[in-house]
């Protein structure tokens, strides 16, 4: 098998030769630039400065050596956006700071900072209205110069045997929609009912459907995945109640979902919720997603015994294969080893199981326990 008929055997939860490995495919399946260059060395593959597919996560985008070296079965393509383009930093004292074309501005310490977070939104006032919403001046994620080069890419890709998946061009509507009011504020607005959360969450689906009317248009029929990426969950609980995502975001995201099957048909859907999203998983399934990620078994609710055996023959699995805030960067290569080599024997039979870590690989993960990792895969990942 190449790495795309073993990825479409997988995902039509059925076993191919080997669990498939994905690594730096989207930005949440991906690898920090300082693991990056650590695990080169490791592999001895020769010293290079990463190109860097998202500044504000500084993730490195894998190279083709890394991509063969380690087995890797899926290739992601990254449209120009706000985490990769036109990243302008600027000093600001004790950090780096970076205003990207929504209005938000970042922040990174200068002494050992890693990545930008969110300092400042652009309407983090109260009393907004429909009519504010409409004024900010929102950037054209759907311009076809987002996408130039990405259908070539995708040839090149396909051609290699490699899955395709495309990154969605922003973050979903519920995470985005805190970056552009404030986390806080946009609780209270949803908490009231207000009509200017229902406005900004109608934008963020305009903008959504406009990035992916361009980007499928130039590469549709050469993915295999399709992602989207919004945070429910936290370690114990939900950010929002089950009944305010059904009620306020669940229709849009059915729109976006139904508008991502008649542009791609082909293409499977891929869902990212960080913590305990379990009882939204019957929700998610209803709207016609085909991925979870990142399989959060940390989190309360989110027993992988559990999670295979209600919801596998209907959903794939990709992540959960080791824990990353815990075990992967302060274990030991044996503690990671029995981790990784338990989960996938939960979740590999049957098929609909790709492997990749909770989230992205971070920069303190030492480059023994990220060998242990893909050695294990190596040992217990064979069907």
């Amino acid at each position: 098998m190449n790495s795309r008929q073993r990825v479409k055997t997988a995902l039509a939860h059925q076993e191919p030769d080997r669990v498939p490995f994905d690594l730096g495919s989207t930005q949440i399946t991906g690898i920090h630039q300082k693991a990056y260059q650590a695990v080169r060395q490791a592999l001895n593959l020769p010293s290079k400065e990463p190109v860097i597919c998202d500044a504000i996560q500084g993730l490195a985008l894998p190279d083709d050596d890394f991509v063969e070296r380690l087995g890797i079965d899926f290739r992601g393509l990254f449209a120009l956006n706000s985490h990769n383009w036109k990243v302008v930093q600027e000093d600001a004292g004790e950090n780096w700071a970076y205003r990207d074309e929504w209005g938000i501005t970042h922040l990174k310490p200068k002494e050992k900072g890693l990545y930008f977070s969110v300092a400042r939104v652009p309407l983090a006032r109260t009393g907004l209205t429909p009519a504010d919403i409409e004024a900010h001046p929102w950037p054209p994620v759907g311009h076809p110069e987002r996408v130039a080069g990405l259908k070539q890419l995708a040839g090149r890709y396909r051609e290699a045997g490699l899955a395709v998946v495309v990154k969605d061009g922003f973050a979903g509507i519920f995470e985005f929609a805190q970056r552009i009011v404030g986390m806080e504020n946009l609780l209270l607005m949803m908490a009231r009912s207000d009509k200017a959360a229902e406005a900004l969450f109608d934008k963020l689906l305009e903008l959504k459907l406009s990035y992916w009317e361009t980007v499928l248009a130039e590469v549709g029929e050469l993915v295999d995945v399709v992602t989207y990426a919004d945070d429910y969950g936290t370690q114990t609980s939900q950010l929002i109640s089950p009944a305010m995502f059904r009620k306020q975001i669940k229709p849009k995201v059915a729109v976006l979902f139904e508008t991502l099957k008649k542009l791609a048909p082909k293409a499977r859907r891929f869902f990212h919720s960080d913590g305990n999203v379990r009882p939204l998983l019957p929700d998610f399934i209803e709207l016609g997603v085909d991925i979870l990620n990142p399989v959060q078994f940390t989190a309360a609710g989110m027993d992988l015994k559990t999670l295979k055996k209600d919801f596998g023959r209907d959903l794939v699995f990709w992540g959960g294969a080791v824990d990353t805030q815990g075990v992967l960067p302060h274990g030991s290569p044996a503690e990671v080893r029995d981790q990784v080599r338990r989960n996938l024997e939960i979740l590999a039979p049957g098929g609909g199981y790709v492997f990749n870590t909770i989230h992205n690989v971070q920069a303190d993960v030492p480059p023994a326990n990220f060998m242990a990792l893909w050695e294990t895969l190596r040992e217990y990942g064979v069907y």
